[in-house]
């Protein structure tokens, strides 16, 4: 069976990529792509591929040529259920290897054996883990603040400039996190999920300190039991505040306040390598659920 890939192009075809994000999402619960509107900011602007079986959409690849805050293009690479163990993987994979600059990166979401083996025959190897964390709803305790931290929401209009001072500070270190801007936040405001009473503010002096942004699906198709699930989005905590406890305190009043708006459990995802917040979590009875790695072959290594 021929596969027709439909060549690069930065005006994707989008119900053909819609159609392979959704099958993609109703089998492994990811991307959060929806049947209207835009489709999800990482897969906006950048070059796209999409491959074909027998005219139908089958698989699906977005680069992003300006690359993450390292400096690295990094590529998602989706593979329709219904025509998956039929070679569009490696086919898809070899196109992005010829058309990325050396040194991109592309992720395998759940880490399949099928995306290891496919990297593993192109010579990529695992440089980065983003481990998807777990938990059913708890009775979480009250959280316990420095004495000189007070907690409020966030207020639309007012506090996007201090959320994203803090967030650049605490996220120097993340290729995509602490690149986020103003704008880009202030876009996120008018999503549908987006409650500005689940994004709790840490002041010190009137300063922002830190903060915590959960998120509430309505449900998770394809994962988690398609039940609804709240997320600990986004932590972040001033460099200059850590060590006091603060982090654990913004997680619980997060936690907390998912619990009261009724989902019967929360997720969430953290760097492999960042031990102390992976502790955090785990004393918060959060377990490891799934992982998504992203791979890459050293630079100048040929296809």
């Amino acid at each position: 069976m021929a596969i027709d890939l439909s060549g690069w192009t930065a005006t994707p075809d989008d119900a053909a990529v819609r159609a392979v994000l959704l099958a993609a999402k109703a089998a492994n619960g990811r991307p959060e792509a929806d049947s209207t509107g835009p489709l999800p900011r990482e897969f906006d602007g950048g070059l796209h591929l999409v491959a074909r079986l027998d005219g139908e959409p089958a698989g699906y690849v977005h680069l992003d040529v300006e690359g993450d805050s390292h400096g690295h293009q990094v590529a998602e690479l989706i593979v329709h259920p219904a025509f998956r163990r039929r070679g569009l993987g490696t086919a898809l994979a070899r196109a992005l290897a010829e058309r990325a600059e050396d040194g991109f990166r592309v992720w395998a979401h759940g880490d399949h054996p099928g995306a290891a083996a496919i990297a593993a025959s192109l010579g990529f190897a695992p440089v980065r883990e983003l481990l998807v964390l777990h938990t059913p709803v708890r009775n979480w305790p009250e959280p316990v603040f420095p004495a000189d931290v007070t907690l409020r929401t966030f207020t639309p209009g007012q506090d996007e400039q201090a959320v994203i001072e803090v967030n650049a500070r605490a996220f120097d270190w993340h290729p995509e996190q602490g690149s986020l801007t103003v704008g880009e936040l202030r876009e996120t405001e008018s999503a549908d999920w987006f409650d500005p009473s689940g994004f709790f503010l840490a002041e010190r002096d009137g300063q922002v300190v830190g903060f915590h942004w959960t998120k509430v699906h309505q449900a998770v198709e394809g994962a988690f039991g398609g039940d609804p699930a709240g997320e600990v989005y986004v932590v972040g905590v001033d460099p200059r505040a850590q060590g006091g406890g603060l982090g654990k305190a913004l997680t619980t009043a997060g936690l907390r306040h998912l619990a009261d708006a009724g989902v019967p459990q929360v997720i969430l995802y953290v760097e492999s390598d960042n031990g102390p917040a992976v502790t955090v979590y785990e004393k918060l009875g959060f377990t490891r659920y799934d992982a998504d790695v992203q791979y890459a072959r050293q630079r100048g290594e040929g296809t």
